[in-house]
């Protein structure tokens, strides 16, 4: 028997377990529209111009309806995570584990970069909100055919959700800066490298812009998605490994 405990604050509001305090007429809002218009400000003038006063504007109300059903910019921020992205792909059932991953991947990538603003928001703990917990099982059930244990699947999941999160920054901010400055990537970036760079103290770098790395002029975006795809291929065949080493009975 499961000992009862009391849910934390943040699970009761992203469920939607909370009692609000309820005056007067009946509440015009609910916490669904809060969170939309939220990210609606945040679609349209980015992260740092969210602020409860900035949503109730957006909504059209007074910024004290908000603390009715949101009691911080804290909680705002938490049910924007959540809400964004939305449901995860709908994986079929006979699916195998690395199609699924895949997919589960790309999906989460393509979702997020909808909404750059998400790779500012602090990742405080495990998902907690009925979206993530979505996407946490939707990966899990694509492992669901493999020998894994369900501690090991929970591993699996986790180390790609942290290579997904880390593209996702990584490209937002290449690319913010890229579109300011393109030549200092590619070419030039090779031909200033090689300047600087002597086989003595770098000798593996050194071999990297003789082999003419980076010469290359491909589109920065074309770039980006190469590498995403090149990096989660890496990941997937360690799975696969750690798999077949399981599927052998080896430790």
């Amino acid at each position: 028997m499961t000992d009862e405990i009391e849910l934390p604050a943040e699970m009761t509001l992203l469920w939607g377990l909370r009692e609000t305090v309820r005056r007067g007429r009946k509440p015009s809002l609910t916490v669904a529209d809060i969170t939309r218009a939220a990210i609606e400000v945040a679609d349209a003038e980015g992260l740092a111009a969210v602020s409860m006063s900035r949503v109730a504007a957006q909504l059209g109300n007074a910024t004290m309806a908000l603390y009715r059903y949101v009691k911080s910019k804290d909680e705002l921020l938490l049910l924007m995570s959540d809400a964004v992205p939305d449901g995860p792909p709908d994986l079929p059932d006979d699916v195998d584990w690395r199609t699924g991953l895949t997919l589960w991947a790309r999906g989460l990538l393509e979702v997020t970069r909808q909404h750059p603003w998400t790779a500012q928001i602090p990742i405080s703990g495990p998902p907690l909100g009925p979206n993530s917990i979505r996407w946490f099982d939707c990966a899990l059930r694509a492992l669901g055919g493999t020998d894994l244990s369900e501690e090991e699947k929970v591993g699996v999941v986790m180390g790609l959700l942290t290579l997904v999160h880390g593209e996702l920054r990584l490209s937002i901010d290449l690319s913010r800066s890229y579109a300011k400055n393109p030549q200092a990537f590619g070419r030039q970036y090779g031909m200033a490298l090689a300047r600087v760079v002597d086989a003595q103290r770098f000798p593996a770098l050194s071999k990297v812009i003789a082999a003419g790395v980076f010469e290359n002029e491909v589109p920065y975006d074309e770039e980006v998605e190469g590498e995403f795809e090149f990096s989660l291929g890496l990941y997937l065949d360690g799975v696969a490994a750690f798999i077949e080493r399981r599927t052998m009975g080896q430790g």
